[in-house]
């Protein structure tokens, strides 16, 4: 049985206990369920392989079961793990102290960028498929990067740090 990490958008300990979410899932019929860190990753069994369609599963089952929803982005175990062997990350030189992230995409960007875009201390480096690979030095603004983010691709996806990723892929 295939294996996905579920990455919720807009999770804080404040608006979602992972506990609540684990038992979500357990009720809509998924097993294994393990939550990773406190802002809305679970990993998970599924006997279906249709990640929008398990998505849509899991933001029905939040509804039902604590009464509001979160966007949900899906990818298998198995691509975060050939997205962590490829080490996107070794191809770019970026400042000590600068943080990588993923963008998890829930469609493909619509134009054809110029990339590497540049704002403020983040780097937008590279469109794998519907992955963004960017690096940030934090900013005494605060998240900048996502506000680029935002900008670029709109509000449909779903943005973690590389060391989160790595840990949901072990899930």
């Amino acid at each position: 049985m295939p294996r996905f990490v579920a990455f919720l958008r807009g999770v804080s300990p404040m608006n979602l206990k992972m506990a609540d979410l684990k038992q979500c899932l357990e009720a809509g019929g998924f097993t294994e369920v393990k939550t990773i860190l406190s802002s809305g990753n679970v990993a998970f069994h599924a006997t279906m392989g249709d990640e929008e369609a398990l998505a849509r599963s899991i933001e029905q089952q939040l509804q039902r079961n604590i009464g509001r929803s979160f966007p949900v982005t899906i990818r298998s175990v198995e691509h975060l793990c050939k997205l962590l062997a490829a080490e996107p990350f070794s191809n770019y030189s970026f400042p000590k102290g600068a943080k990588p992230v993923v963008t998890f995409l829930w469609r493909a960007p619509d134009a054809k960028l110029a990339l590497p875009i540049r704002h403020e201390g983040v780097t937008i480096h590279e469109v794998q498929g519907l992955e963004v690979f960017t690096t940030y030095v934090p900013h005494p603004k605060g998240p900048v990067f996502m506000s680029l983010l935002e900008k670029t691709f709109g509000k449909e996806q779903t943005t973690r740090t590389w060391e989160t990723v790595k840990k949901c892929a072990q899930g």
